[in-house]
């Protein structure tokens, strides 16, 4: 069994394989707290603050879908234009839930400051906790580390130094050049163009539940983090192993 308390759960994955020779990061979610947006929109939205994060979040992440499946990507946008498109629809929705009604002029003039914030905010989210320390033994084991996001370029990098990642990753890789959001196989291959390794050779690590899957049948080793204590998709299908925060991820190399 894996030696950190952290870990819930190995899957038989057949052999014993060798340690993984690389670590790609999910970011959003993963390595930063998407929700951690919630203080500051309580603040400009109160008693909807919590509910704000969570339908922003979900319509982003519905909008990369939507984008990349309708008209072969026809209509592909980068994710900070999805994000903000998200957070614009988020913010209309709890204004139509309240009763109030607003020509796209006077919910600009009435929101558009609350939309910079919350999207300049997007740019500074919190890491969590574990996640420093944790790229820092992996960084002095002398593992390859890195991001897979479906974020831009600056975007993540923005990111990375707000959470005092920077000199901690070797590969920083957007989906943008691409121009195809995770699940699609593009993507997950950006990590083995950047590593010059096979996916089996490289550890995928994601908190969101349906990237795991993705990278798993993509054919990365895979941990889900599960820091919410949700059950897997049901597809028929587990990643490598399970933990519950990223402390799982330095049992793969003991």
């Amino acid at each position: 069994m894996p030696s950190s308390t952290q870990t819930l759960l190995a899957q038989a994955t057949g052999p014993r394989r060798n340690p993984p020779r690389a670590v790609l990061f999910d970011a959003y979610g993963t390595l930063f707290d998407v929700y951690s947006v919630a203080q500051l929109a309580e603040q400009l939205f109160p008693g909807h603050g919590q509910a704000l994060s969570v339908l922003w979040r979900d319509k982003q992440i519905e909008y990369t879908r939507l984008v990349a499946t309708s008209n072969h990507g026809a209509h592909y946008q980068p994710f900070s234009v999805l994000t903000r498109a998200a957070l614009v629809f988020a913010i209309k929705k709890i204004v139509a839930g309240s009763g109030e009604t607003l020509t796209q002029d006077d919910f600009l003039l009435a929101y558009g400051p609350a939309i910079k914030m919350l999207l300049a905010q997007y740019q500074h989210l919190q890491a969590f906790p574990e996640n420093l320390a944790v790229l820092q033994q992996l960084k002095a084991q002398g593992i390859p580390l890195g991001i897979l996001s479906n974020g831009d370029a600056a975007m993540l990098q923005a990111a990375v130094h707000s959470a005092g990642f920077d000199g901690l990753l070797d590969h920083i890789i957007s989906v943008d050049p691409v121009r195809k959001f995770k699940t699609h196989p593009e993507a997950y291959a950006l990590g083995e163009q950047a590593t010059g390794l096979e996916a089996r050779d490289i550890l995928f690590v994601s908190c969101n539940a349906w990237d795991a899957l993705g990278a798993t049948w993509y054919g990365y080793t895979t941990l889900w983090v599960n820091r919410y204590r949700l059950p897997f998709e049901e597809l028929g299908i587990q990643p490598t192993r399970t933990g519950s925060d990223l402390r799982a991820v330095p049992d793969f190399f003991s």
